[in-house]
């Protein structure tokens, strides 16, 4: 056994000495906290200095990209020519026990059309901008037709976010992802890499130096819910491409539940969009003021940058842009914001082939086609695009369509041009302002863009008839084009059959909208409406649309028109369904509509009448003022109250003396309707409220403060301001109150999501006086059914929100006898439902399956 003797002083020396070194350590430990807390501090401060500059160099990448995203790009940069884009109000949806937001004239009289936005127009309808859209906390599709505006919408919406307007309110400093649906590589493998697809996005338009740096940024933005994804181009392509969107969608909302997703679609069709609790919000069309405003904006901007440029100087003498705008004011109903931009160019230009808006059109397909280009090459590329469901297509394929048009020196240059080479961007940025600034074309010069050549192809997407994306993808600048030369074509082809039997989608409907302009239409009309039925008649309101454009001597004008009159005078429908047909003898702009509004006018049926009166408004007939004048002394408080907004639509001397006269002398409620319509005349409507707030009629000064809530300018909430505080009688005050406190929160009215049936106060109590529960995560469909039936009329409103996330057998069948309810109410709420649902794909069999005729 061997035995360690201990030193003492060894030992006592070494105890000393290593108690004084963990002394040391625990005197140090606050030190090296404090070190360790420096050291992190400086990580991150290096870190989010990357991030931002990662962050700030996106931001104006994307301001980049959104001025670039317009029509008229290659003049003027967005800012400097658009109309804010405004949202058609929807209807509320009704939360038992809460108050309701203030409902003006408009809104309680129109029929809620949103696919047919011009008549929301014609009566200036309550409307969000985008960023009052955006306070609630909805994901949302912007719904409109081709050439409404809904891509450049988008793009203000990014370019708000990439400058950190103030207007975004509390989402100031949210970042916006601005894509195209052919810029995604979409199905994606794993919903672990959703942000994959977004990221080889933008490393197309991002710098070496940032590159690297790109996941770490998408990732914050997303975790954070700092970020806005808006997505263009789900309105433009085939219902099996959206499916895969929404698939994705599905997986970003999933994995990134805060982040906001604004979407184009159509009103026809949004394959999934609704069932993800997508609210569609319609993109009104522009008013008369509303073009006026954009024709002097144009003259002005073109006067001021065009007009300078040197092959302008030694043109033609050009004219004087007052006569131009005379010019160009007149005849403009119901032209689409792409449309009138394509007239004022052309007038501006003086390229135009003539005054039709089938001629602007073609005028500017002239403008951007390469030169020398076979007329017949542009038609075979978009039929082809049409016959194969291929809206974004490979550009190698699509030489083969037009392979028999090409030149010796379209293959020569084939041969000597690097096939992968990608366009780049054609704007380029001012880097002390951030504001982007497109490159000025001069006249007939085709802006030179290296890009991939395939031929004839490359010649289209250099010149900007065609728009190049990474792996192998083009689309024409826009679908309205594809869809004019399309439909050109197709008059020349018997084609019909395959078409209509093709998915809904909008390059479809669009090629049958021009081919009725070019050709003989009828097979189509008739096959069009062997398959119309109830409840939403898609196809009869999508043959409708060719009635504007359509040559007025065509055979099958006739029948539609028959069709149309017949769905228009049926009791019993939705008025939201029959307000289409209405819309659409409007849209036509034929004389006869005029005169058949004018005869149903006198009919008994009051809803008719109410339909009646509100087209001669829309249209503006003269004619019909003294049929509206009596119309003012109806039974119905609706049809009085279209008669007055009509008769302002109309706008002449006597309509208005008449709503004046009804303002002056009416009785309470037709008053304020009085009021409120002629808040939609900027000229002689304004000097009416203005005056009215001095007149010592109690009736009427309250009539005039519901008038002057609906105008949006600053001297109107001066008055209302200094009637709240002075008016000597308190209805008149409280009435003030009331207007500016609607006005102070315009986002009361944004979409919001729903709230669990679970979590619902209304739905909950409902629930507990069946003496039943609700179990967190379930639909709670059978309860919902039981509201829907019951006798509570908040209760019947407030359960079809829900029901639509359902759509069963069931569910359809209480929908379809809600619509067929006596309660109108129910049913224009009953029949939004089903529209939304027939929108996002749902099956709904005629309501002769449940016993309805």
């Amino acid at each position: 056994m061997f035995r360690f003797a201990i030193d003492p002083f060894s030992f006592f020396v070494g105890f000393a000495t290593a108690s004084v070194f963990w002394w040391l350590v625990a005197q140090a430990r606050p030190l090296w906290r404090e070190f360790r807390a420096n050291l992190k501090e400086k990580n991150e401060l290096a870190q989010a200095r990357k991030s931002s500059s990662v962050e700030e160099n996106h931001r104006r990448s994307t301001l980049r990209r959104a001025q670039g995203m317009h029509l008229a790009a290659p003049l003027f940069a967005l800012d400097e020519i658009i109309q804010e884009p405004l949202l058609i109000i929807p209807p509320q949806i009704i939360e038992p026990g809460m108050p309701q937001p203030l409902e003006d004239v408009v809104s309680q009289t129109l029929p809620y059309l949103p696919g047919w936005p011009e008549i929301a127009a014609a009566y200036h309808a309550p409307t969000l901008t985008l960023p009052q859209a955006l306070l609630g906390n909805a994901n949302i599709v912007i719904i409109g037709q081709p050439g409404t505006g809904k891509t450049s919408a988008l793009a203000h919406l990014a370019s708000l976010a990439a400058n950190r307007s103030e207007q975004l309110d509390t989402l100031k400093d949210a970042i916006p992802f601005l894509v195209h649906i052919a810029d995604l590589k979409l199905p994606i493998a794993d919903p672990k890499d959703a942000l994959t697809p977004l990221i080889e996005a933008a490393s197309e338009h991002t710098s070496m130096l940032d590159f690297g740096r790109l996941p770490v940024f998408y990732q914050s933005a997303f975790k954070s819910g700092n970020a806005i994804l808006l997505v263009d181009g789900f309105d433009e392509i085939t219902p099996e491409a959206q499916q895969v969107i929404t698939d994705y969608f599905k997986i970003i909302i999933q994995n990134y539940p805060q982040t906001r997703i604004v979407t184009t679609g159509a009103p026809e069709y949004l394959d999934g969009l609704i069932g993800l609790g997508f609210a569609p919000l319609s993109l009104i069309t522009w008013s008369p003021q509303q073009s006026e405003k954009f024709i002097n904006r144009w003259g002005e901007l073109w006067t001021q940058t065009v007009a300078m440029e040197a092959w302008a100087q030694t043109g033609p003498e050009q004219v004087d842009p007052i006569l131009l705008n005379v010019w160009l004011s007149t005849d403009n109903i119901n032209l689409s914001p792409l449309e009138l931009t394509l007239k004022a160019w052309g007038a501006y230009a003086g390229d135009s082939l003539g005054p039709h808006v089938l001629e602007s059109i073609a005028s500017h397909i002239r403008r951007i086609a390469p030169l020398n280009t076979p007329l017949a090459a542009l038609e075979t590329l978009a039929m082809q695009v049409l016959l194969s469901s291929q809206p974004v297509f490979d550009p190698r394929k699509a030489r083969t369509w037009v392979k028999s048009f090409e030149t010796a020196e379209d293959s020569a240059e084939e041969e000597s041009t690097d096939p992968t080479a990608a366009a780049p961007e054609t704007t380029e940025e001012n880097t002390t302002t951030g504001e982007a600034k497109p490159r000025k074309e001069k006249k007939g010069e085709k802006v030179a863009v290296k890009t991939a050549s395939y031929g004839l192809i490359g010649k289209m997407a250099a010149s900007g008839l065609l728009v190049s994306y990474p792996n192998n993808k083009m689309r024409f600048v826009h679908p309205i084009f594809a869809g004019y030369l399309a439909g050109r074509s197709l008059a020349n082809f018997k084609e019909e059959e395959t078409i209509v039997n093709q998915p809904d989608w909008s390059g479809k409907y669009l090629a049958m909208r021009y081919l009725a302009a070019h050709g003989d239409a009828s097979k189509l009309v008739q096959t069009m409406l062997e398959f119309s039925r109830l409840p939403m008649h898609r196809p009869l309101f999508a043959a409708a649309r060719w009635l504007r454009d359509a040559p007025k001597n065509a055979p099958w004008r006739g029948k539609l028109f028959g069709t149309l009159a017949s769905v228009l005078q049926t009791e019993g429908l939705p008025l939201n369904l029959r307000g289409q047909a209405m819309a659409a003898f409007v849209i036509s702009n034929d004389p006869s509509a005029q005169t058949l509004f004018r005869q149903l006018s006198t009919t008994l049926s009051f809803e008719l009448v109410q339909l009646a009166v509100i087209g001669s408004g829309a249209m503006r007939d003269s004619k019909s003022i003294q049929v509206l004048e009596r119309a003012m002394e109806a039974p119905s408080l609706a049809v009085r109250r279209a008669a007055c907004m009509a008769l302002v639509s109309i706008g002449t001397n006597e309509a208005l003396e008449a709503v004046a006269h009804t303002l002056l002398n009416g009785d309470e409620d037709i008053r304020r309707a009085a009021a409120e319509a002629l808040a939609n005349d900027p000229k002689e409507g304004y000097e009416m409220l203005r005056d009215g707030t001095t007149i010592s009629d109690i009736l009427l000064r309250r009539a005039v403060v519901y008038g002057l809530g609906r105008v949006s300018q600053s001297w109107a909430t001066e008055i209302l301001q200094k009637v709240q505080i002075d008016d000597d009688q308190w209805v008149v005050r409280n009435a003030a109150t009331e207007v500016l406190e609607a006005k102070a929160h315009p986002g009361a009215r944004a979409p919001r999501k729903l709230k669990a049936p679970s979590e619902s106060p209304w739905l909950i109590q409902f629930a507990g006086k069946q003496g039943v529960g609700i179990s967190p995560g379930a639909p709670a469909t059978d309860i919902l059914l039981l509201a829907l039936k019951s006798g509570d009329a908040d209760a019947r409103l407030a359960s079809l929100p829900y029901l639509k996330f359902t759509p069963s057998e069931g569910v359809i069948a209480q929908l379809y006898e809600a619509m067929y309810t006596d309660d109108p109410e129910l049913r224009e709420a009953a029949y939004n439902t089903l529209w939304e649902l027939g929108t996002s794909g749902a099956k709904l069999p005629h309501p002769s399956q449940y016993g309805y005729n």
